[in-house]
């Protein structure tokens, strides 16, 4: 009945009392899901290999085929107008690179998807993203663990490339004389670090190769080293996520690692306006050091950094600004609260001055640094704390403990929502005060609560609970 619901000729056998055939049935899912009217489900396990097929199955009969989708919307980055591009084996190449892994036989993956136009092994392709040509050495059609060379590949093609080395996730490869940047896509900052040494010296290799592949396969975890500790560090999404890479770390890579405990990744903004006149002079015998900038800097509000460049009549050769920047951004890496990056902030240059031989690219570098740490003293800076968007689903009768544990851990609870046999509480919360809440829960909840959490954003610390992080940081420096 819902299927004839879809279809006027199947309505009209339905009430004739006529059967349908699983050819109508099917043509009549396929067009209703592709007009998004209908969404097939289907059950199964890949671990015990269980309703896969009837998955595979269901995406060829039901899924939209790349014919029966509208065009794919660009931009040309040599005009940044917008283009369209048909999935036709006649159209300039295009295709988005959406998953990077490592394979132990052939090494890096590419895995990609094939909007328009055609590619054959060995050709050269064009990273519109990175700005960079590309050699597509193999070329790959993955059945689960197994691939098959091929020569070439169509629009609408999903196939893996063997030989990009400097294609990440999202990037865009195309014909280099039809440039094109497909819509990227965009990954959340890391919330969550942990300090990780590997158990033996002789692991500190295998650990560096071993971050350096999981970073590039994942754009959502991040690896470096604390200049001030001299640390490695990794970040990611959740204390969930970094205990996934450790595992990985040692069953594919077979490195066993100390890992530390987990750390907020905290950020600084400003809360008002301010300005710097800052000069960087030094004289030590033959050619000196000189930059000066004068610059503005406030608020940015969710618009991340931005840098204008107002200096008119040569104040500051153009050679200088970029240094200058530069200086500003690296600056923003370390905060004068309690030395985590900076972010939403807006910076002007408006004025400077120079000299003929004494300056250089390294003096403006050094002078936009200080200029920026000098007027974020003045510029009411903050601290922020990246704040999760929490699901927990539990039984009526444990509702009030659950309720009362978020308030504590400075919860705001957004609403309720029936579900079958249980409530769902929609909360924000620190990411702080989450951590061991899988536990917490299950103790609370004998074990039948359940939650979700995901990255909202980030919020202005309270100035008590401040003040206690910036205490904890200074007496670790």
């Amino acid at each position: 009945e819902h299927v004839a619901d879809q279809d006027d000729e199947l309505m009209e056998k339905y009430f004739n009392g006529e059967e349908f055939t699983v050819e109508e049935i099917k043509r009549t899912i396929r067009k209703s899901t592709i007009e998004n009217k209908m969404v097939p489900i289907t059950c199964g396990t890949s671990y015990r290999n269980k309703g896969v097929q009837p998955l595979l199955d269901a995406i060829v009969d039901y899924m939209p085929a790349p014919t029966d989708v509208p065009a794919i919307k660009g931009v040309n980055p040599d005009t940044d107008e917008e283009e369209d591009r048909h999935s036709s084996d006649s159209e300039p190449f295009s295709a988005l690179a959406f998953k990077i892994a490592t394979d132990p036989y052939v090494g890096k993956l590419c895995f990609f998807r094939v909007y328009s136009g055609t590619l054959t092994a060995g050709s050269t392709v064009y990273n519109s993203v990175k700005d960079d040509d590309e050699r597509m050495g193999r070329i790959l059609q993955m059945h689960a663990n197994h691939r098959e060379d091929i020569d070439c590949v169509y629009a609408g093609d999903i196939a893996a490339a063997v030989g990009l080395k400097n294609t990440t996730t999202g990037d865009t490869l195309c014909d280099e004389k039809h440039p094109i940047i497909l819509e990227s896509m965009k990954f959340p900052d890391p919330v969550i670090r942990v300090a990780i040494e590997p158990k033996t010296k002789a692991g500190q290799e295998k650990m560096g190769i071993a971050l350096q592949k999981l970073a590039e396969e994942d754009p959502t975890f991040k690896c470096y080293t604390d200049e001030e500790t001299g640390q490695t560090i990794i970040a990611g999404m959740g204390e969930l996520h970094l205990e996934i890479i450790v595992d990985r770390m040692l069953r594919e890579f077979k490195v066993e690692a100390n890992v530390g405990k987990p750390q907020v990744a905290y950020k600084e903004t400003i809360r008002k306006p301010a300005s710097s006149d800052t000069k960087y002079a030094r004289q030590s015998g033959g050619k000196g050091q000189y930059g000066h900038v004068k610059i503005n800097i406030e608020p940015n509000p969710n618009k991340g950094y931005e840098f204008v460049n107002n200096i008119v009549g040569g104040a500051i050769p153009k050679e200088y600004i970029e240094p200058a920047n530069q200086g500003i951004q690296g600056a923003m890496q370390s905060g004068v609260i309690a030395g985590y990056p900076v972010v939403d902030v807006k910076v002007t240059l408006y004025d400077g001055s120079y000299h003929e031989v004494d300056s250089s690219e390294m003096a403006f570098k050094i002078a936009g640094s200080m200029a920026f740490k000098d007027a974020s003293k003045k510029a009411d800076p903050v601290l922020l704390e990246p704040i999760m968007k929490v699901t927990v689903i539990v039984p009526e009768e444990y509702m009030g403990d659950v309720i009362g544990d978020l308030n504590s851990r400075r919860g705001e609870i957004q609403g309720f929502e029936e579900r079958t046999g249980a409530k769902q509480i929609n909360a924000h919360v620190p990411l702080s005060e989450m951590f061991g809440y899988a536990t917490d829960l299950r103790s609370k909840t004998q074990g039948r609560g359940q939650y979700v959490m995901e990255p909202d954003g980030y919020k202005e610390v309270p100035k008590s609970i401040a003040e206690k992080i910036i205490s904890e940081r200074t007496k670790k420096d």
